[in-house]
């Protein structure tokens, strides 16, 4: 969701040497990136662990001798770094008690803080002049990568031609956003049929039994590539996906980003500020008094989800897809 806001700082500083500084996921998502030139890997729980792991980042990222910081995130790690670095102008928001980390600090208003965090991204770059013109959210697959992909689904029986059904299961956040194996299994089961599709399942490590039992009920009549991917085969496969079907999570971003069509259920969770950026996207959500919540575990009867049926996501894919 930053990536438009890269975007924008690209396009106002077209000759300027880019880095990102990302924890070692976020960090895989932008090796590489068509907006940015470097990526420094920020480790909280491992190198850079503790305020030792923390001197020792800033000495890492002073031998570059920045001339400028953007902080996008909100947390006090992101602006001490930059600080113990020694990043003459750095800019963010003024909020988790780093105002006196920053050069310049932006202060949005209420409403500003209730959009979509993409906006706010952008919004805050706007806010120190740092203009230009506004794109979707972008990710980049290289040309090997699609290959690799390609191979791969090849060796299984997919060919390139065709259709192709992702889905994902899984939110690692917590349980609370995730929708049922069963209720997966039936909308895949039946958008395959209408469609003649194949359907790959993703995951990460931890999300292989849900996988797995969406596999059982699907009979074996899919592929299951949950935790036997790393972030960027992830994001290929995810690519030659022609529909994805999936939870409010990093998947769902990654689909959005590159212009895959789908369909994301929501419950736990706030759409207003997290739903896919992108127009080839339907929200499937249910009006009930306790969501979002956003908790990781839902205390009471996870109804945000039990109220969600397959036929509401089969009918959200049917209509986009008529679209």
């Amino acid at each position: 969701m930053t990536t438009p806001a890269i975007g924008v700082i690209r396009e106002y500083f077209p000759q300027a040497e880019i880095t990102l500084l990302a924890n070692p996921i976020v960090a895989e998502l932008f090796s590489p990136h068509a907006w940015v030139d470097r990526v420094i890997r920020f480790d909280r729980k491992g190198a850079h662990k503790g305020i030792t792991g923390r001197l020792r980042l800033a000495a890492e990222v002073r031998k570059h001798s920045f001339d400028m910081v953007i902080v996008l995130p909100n947390s006090f790690d992101s602006a001490l770094v930059p600080w113990l670095a020694g990043i003459p102008v750095r800019l963010g928001k003024n909020s988790d008690g780093r105002g006196l980390l920053l050069t310049r600090r932006y202060n949005p208003d209420k409403q500003t803080s209730k959009g979509h965090e993409v906006q706010y991204y952008l919004d805050l770059v706007r806010h120190f002049g740092i203009t230009g013109q506004a794109r979707d959210p972008q990710l980049t697959v290289t040309t090997q990568e699609e290959q690799q992909a390609a191979s791969r689904l090849a060796q299984t029986g997919i060919e390139p031609q065709d259709f192709l059904i992702g889905i994902n299961p899984g939110a690692a956040f917590g349980s609370a956003k995730r929708w049922y194996p069963e209720r997966f299994a039936e909308v895949a089961r039946r958008l395959a049929h209408e469609w003649n599709a194949k359907v790959v399942i993703f995951g990460g490590p931890g999300e292989t039994d849900i996988a797995a039992a969406i596999e059982q009920e699907l009979a074996g009549t899919c592929l299951n590539l949950a935790g036997k991917t790393t972030v960027r085969e992830l994001m290929a496969l995810i690519r030659r996906c022609n529909f994805f079907v999936t939870n409010d999570s990093g998947p769902m971003h990654i689909a959005a980003a590159v212009d895959v069509p789908l369909v994301a259920i929501f419950g736990s969770t706030d759409h207003t500020g997290t739903s896919p950026f992108t127009d080839k996207a339907v929200i499937v959500r249910k009006n009930v008094h306790c969501a979002p919540c956003k908790l990781r575990e839902c205390p009471t009867d996870h109804r945000c989800m039990t109220e969600v049926t397959a036929d509401d996501v089969v009918t959200a894919a049917q209509k986009l897809m008529g679209r």
